[in-house]
């Protein structure tokens, strides 16, 4: 199955989308005409509708701005040109190998939590050292689709657990205007605008120069446990899915957490509600 659009500006002319993602990397016309190996005059035409780019020159172009693959379907069918790239269900045939690597690496990961998300959040797969940590969220929370970064910081959610909520917080929706900035996807302004409405304690206390990262640290009862978290996403997708894909995996930030998590695990949990498995 193809990309379909579903923005506001799907329709804007390929010279408007060109132009918005130029800006948007914050590129001047000579900037990117030097990189993409053409003249200055000649993308201010393509930008302008007095010219219209080649299949070729729009790849060059949209590589060189580093336009997410879905967005590129968009600004291909602009200029009139069959979408380029695919977009499967993680389930399908043809994803085979991925899903399974993706399965291969959250369970890999146990006895510590890992999951997979796709490019609004939402969660696809998780290992089973996630839903111990789960306990007392609100159901609805944990209903399919699950919102990775809504279950974090609702007020119904992990947010009352999670002890250093608002450098968490922080953290989280400081990657979340990284990404908006990136892919000027409108769904993840909105779920931006929505978690910054959420409550959260003022941040009075004085704080130490950070560490190695920001960490997560939650309230469980099996004591307060610190986790440091890194993102995995596939090399060179040349599917819309896989390249929407990241598998967020946290490991003990002390050794109290990964005895913690060893204890845990010996439990046997089910799978964690609202994941997608085959």
């Amino acid at each position: 199955m193809l990309a379909s659009s579903s923005s506001p500006s799907q329709a804007a002319p390929v010279g408007t989308l060109l132009r918005e993602w130029r800006q948007r990397r914050h590129w001047s016309q000579f900037e990117l005409a030097d990189e993409a190996g053409l003249s200055t005059r000649h993308l201010s035409c393509l930008e302008t509708g007095r010219a219209l780019p080649s299949r070729q020159m729009l790849l060059r172009l949209t590589e060189r701005l580093q336009v997410p693959l879905r967005e590129r379907n968009r600004l291909f069918t602009a200029a009139g040109y069959a979408p380029m790239y695919a977009e499967r269900a993680l389930g399908d045939p043809a994803l085979q190998a991925a899903h399974d690597a993706v399965q291969r690496v959250l369970q890999a990961h146990e006895p510590y939590p890992a999951l997979a998300v796709d490019r609004h959040w939402q969660l696809l797969s998780a290992n089973r050292a996630i839903a111990p940590l789960l306990a007392g969220v609100a159901p609805e929370l944990l209903a399919s689709p699950v919102n990775v970064l809504r279950l974090s910081l609702h007020p119904g959610g992990l947010a009352p657990r999670i002890a250093n909520l608002p450098a968490w917080r922080s953290h989280l929706l400081a990657r979340l205007a990284q990404q908006i900035q990136a892919s000027g996807d409108p769904v993840l302004a909105a779920l931006a605008d929505e978690l910054r409405a959420y409550p959260c304690p003022a941040d009075d206390e004085p704080h130490a120069a950070p560490g190695i990262a920001v960490p997560l640290q939650l309230n469980t009862p099996a004591g307060l446990l610190s986790f440091i978290s890194t993102t995995t996403v596939f090399g060179t997708p040349v599917d819309i899915t896989l390249s929407e894909l990241a598998i967020e995996a946290f490991f003990p930030a002390d050794a109290q957490t990964a005895q913690a998590l060893q204890a845990l695990m010996a439990a046997e949990t089910p799978p964690t509600p609202g994941t997608t498995t085959r």
